[in-house]
């Protein structure tokens, strides 16, 4: 792949996964000194990695979930939790990667990132829930 199509695959493939929100503010929030990590990122991650046809992007959320809360990296963590939404890896396969983290990486680790999962996960179910009864109060 040329560096036009890695870079235009990769954001397209940002955009599927993160959602096209999340994506518009990291480049609105880009600056001259943090443009080439943007670039590197929408290149390398995503048109490099995530959008290789070799597995699945719920595969890949849950290697990278796993890897993420193994490494500590809550922040990240939260948002590749949010990710699921869109990448089809269910609570159900988030738990079974962070038991795997409890075993391989350890039990504080997986603890944390329950606990971070947890948060996300009621996060969208009241987000969920707020829509529906606003489009109930629209009928």
């Amino acid at each position: 792949m040329s560096q036009r199509d890695l870079d235009e695959t990769g954001l397209a493939t940002r955009r599927a996964v993160l959602g096209e929100a999340h994506v518009a503010r990291a480049q609105a929030a880009t600056t001259a000194f943090d443009a080439p990590f943007q670039d590197y990122i929408t290149r390398g991650a995503w048109g490099g990695v995530w959008s290789r046809d070799t597995i699945s992007h719920r595969e890949r959320s849950m290697i990278t979930i796993a890897l993420l809360a193994a490494l500590g990296h809550d922040e990240e963590l939260a948002m590749h939790c949010r990710a699921t939404a869109r990448t089809g890896a269910s609570a159900d396969d988030i738990c079974e990667a962070l038991l795997h983290v409890a075993v391989y990486a350890g039990v504080p680790a997986a603890n944390r990132a329950i606990k971070i999962a947890k948060a996300v996960f009621a996060e969208l179910e009241d987000t969920a829930r707020a829509a529906d009864e606003t489009n109930r109060g629209e009928e």
